[in-house]
């Protein structure tokens, strides 16, 4: 029974540590399967096969926001022309339809019904008692942000209450788009465009953890846009880096400058696509309905590649706060209790309601001296009697909340500074987060900040973050602001190649045993088998977090199976936040993987005494791959690093 030593499936190893109260992962997961081959070796070698790209006609880039989303493609053979996804039918009126609302219908079965503005209008026409049947989602993109153990099993709840499975709606949108997109390339080439012609790039905030990102990844496949075995089809691309890639081929006309003094030895004259010169840093600001990301790049020339300065930071900071602050207020001055209900028994004028505060948060202006009028749906004033006995002008009268007035056509009058203190929470903590970010070495000579995003487009936010660095960097605006990251994303899907130097998010390694150091480990770490004293759960790490990491860059360690007639090798991958990690026992390592080697069926013979087993990972691309080869044999077994199945 080779299996009952390997270390492999069989978790009750007859050979066990000194009883201890201390229960090990690496003793009841049998994960005490390796030993580094001293010494141990890194060889960052660039890997040859990253070059070899599959061709394909047309990149299409899909940027998948909290509150809108788009598509753009481009044709591999003239890569300066950029198409934008037709206009959608049934847009809002002063909003340029370029992208559509992120909201999605389905059926009282639950099946697709419709995306976008088509969704919105749709359920807006609903009888409201039948409405309450069909499950009506928007900003659910953001469930990903904040689930922190996010599993393909995750719900979301619907407008009507009812939970649906967040990994069904991420697919039913992503299908959603393949069939736009493929539609619309069919019409232009006039023959039938197939999937695999398309190179997909998907858009994800780079501050997401790495579950998120591959939970994007599942659904894309479950989508049917790529798969497992073609990988290479799907590039999952981190918004922050997308605007980037767009900022730096701006030319002047392209952009609004928001400073216009000369900073760090520029003066505004100066171009700034043209005018990046080696080395220039810069950062990059994407605002966006859900998270604001802020990435810190530098050009290196002659090929204008980039090179990440420090690693993604950003939060919850999007415009979905100014929203989340007008409801506080609605439920300051109607109660809690009438919002909550309203919501669950009038879902769909819900919505329209905060549509009605949608475009009037678009005209917030810092030097607006006009109030702002926002229609209240007829079915909340109604449905406010009802439940409350009196009238929505009595509890305005009531609740003393200043600048918001009863207009006598059915609306709430707001002063600009009562619409101006909604947005204030949220650019507080983007100006925040900035400061700190401006404090870190790596960023002090920073020459231009990119503003980018919708969010971007506030006027408010702009005027603050002017006010806050203008003396520290020229700051910018590119025209089609809400475009710039879905531009970018096609730029890089056409040159994936062109990020060349990241930073790792986190610190990665794998579980191994080394040889037991009496003084030096601690006693509840000792196993003892066959005689030989080992030290358990060791972290042997493979990068650092924050460590920089070249495209393609690959580390690679040699290890020894702790028994030689194992036949099954499980090697463990571990990550963690911290940087600096002895044990995968301590607190905040995560199991992301697992390489998993069958040595049964090769012959004993021609086993050589000391067998070494290869381990490789494949850094500083926005996924990361992990390979293990036994050398006697060339046996070698890949993974993808999985963070959501563990």
């Amino acid at each position: 029974m080779a299996n009952k030593d390997a270390g492999g499936s069989d978790t009750g190893s007859r050979e066990t540590a000194p009883t201890s109260a201390y229960s090990s992962p690496a003793r009841s997961l049998g994960d005490t399967g390796i030993t580094p081959l001293s010494p141990s070796h890194i060889a960052n070698d660039a890997d040859p096969n990253v070059s070899e790209q599959p061709t394909f006609l047309v990149v299409v880039a899909i940027d998948f926001g909290t509150t809108s989303s788009g598509y753009a493609y481009s044709f591999t053979k003239e890569p300066e022309c950029i198409h934008v996804m037709r206009r959608w039918e049934g847009g809002d009126p002063g909003v340029s339809n370029q992208k559509t609302p992120t909201t999605i219908l389905l059926t009282p079965e639950r099946k697709f019904h419709s995306f976008g503005y088509a969704a919105r209008d749709f359920y807006h026409d609903l009888d409201p008692n039948e409405a309450k049947q069909w499950l009506y989602l928007e900003k659910f993109k953001m469930k990903l942000h904040t689930t922190g153990d996010l599993t393909m099993d995750t719900d979301l709840t619907a407008a009507n209450g009812k939970k649906v499975k967040a990994l069904e709606i991420f697919v039913y949108a992503l299908q959603y788009f393949k069939e736009q997109a493929l539609k619309e390339l069919s019409d232009q080439a006039g023959s039938e465009f197939e999937n695999s012609d398309v190179r997909w790039v998907i858009t994800v905030p780079a501050i997401w953890k790495q579950p998120a990102k591959q939970f994007m990844r599942q659904a894309a496949y479950q989508a049917g846009l790529a798969s497992p075995e073609n990988s290479e089809q799907l590039i999952i691309a981190l918004e922050p880096e997308a605007a980037s890639i767009y900022c730096r081929k701006l030319r002047l006309y392209q952009m609004i400058e928001l400073s216009k003094a000369a900073v760090n030895g520029y003066s505004s004259s100066d171009t700034v696509g043209a005018g990046f010169a080696q080395g220039d840093k810069y950062v990059v600001v994407d605002s966006g309905g859900g998270t604001v990301d802020l990435t810190v790049h530098q050009i290196r020339l002659p090929e204008g590649h980039l090179k990440e300065l420090y690693k993604a930071t950003g939060g919850p900071y999007g415009s979905l706060g100014v929203d989340y602050e007008f409801e506080k207020l609605l439920c300051k001055i109607f109660g809690e209790d009438f919002i909550e209900q309203f919501k669950i028994k009038r879902p769909a004028a819900w919505v329209d309601l905060m549509i009605a505060f949608e475009s009037r948060k678009r005209a917030a202006a810092p030097d607006r001296t006009n109030p702002l009028n926002i229609t209240l749906p007829f079915s909340f004033i109604d449905y406010y009697k009802k439940f409350r006995g009196h009238s929505v002008e009595h509890a305005l009268r009531k609740s003393n909340v200043d600048f918001v007035k009863w207009s006598s056509q059915g609306m709430l009058r707001m002063s600009p500074d009562a619409m101006n203190a909604l947005f204030k929470p949220t650019i507080d903590s983007i100006i925040e987060h900035l400061r700190d970010l401006f404090q870190k070495p790596e960023v002090s000579t920073v020459k231009f900040l990119f503003l980018v995003g919708g969010f971007a487009e506030a006027p408010l936010l702009q005027q603050a973050v002017q006010a806050a660095f203008a003396d520290k960097c020229r700051i910018i605006i590119p025209q089609d602001v809400g475009l710039t990251i879905l531009k970018g994303a096609v730029l890089f899907g056409l040159d994936p190649a062109v990020i060349k130097v990241r930073r790792s998010p986190l610190t990665y390694g794998v579980g191994v045993l080394n040889r037991y150091v009496e003084g030096k480990h601690p006693p509840e770490k000792l196993l003892v088998k066959d005689g030989t004293r080992w030290c358990t759960d060791v972290f042997d790490k493979f990068i650092s977090a924050d460590q920089s990491v070249a495209l393609g860059e690959l580390v690679k360690r040699s290890y020894t199976p702790a028994k030689p007639s194992q036949l099954v090798i499980v090697i463990n991958i571990y990550s963690s936040e911290r940087d600096n990690v002895s044990f995968i026992t301590d607190p905040g390592v995560k199991k992301c993987g697992t390489l998993r080697l069958d040595l049964t069926g090769t012959s004993g013979t021609s086993v050589p005494a000391r067998r070494e087993i290869q381990t490789l990972m494949q850094f500083g691309d926005t996924e990361i791959k992990a390979t293990a080869v036994d050398i006697a044999t060339s046996r070698s077994v890949k993974v993808g690093i999985d963070f959501l199945n563990y």
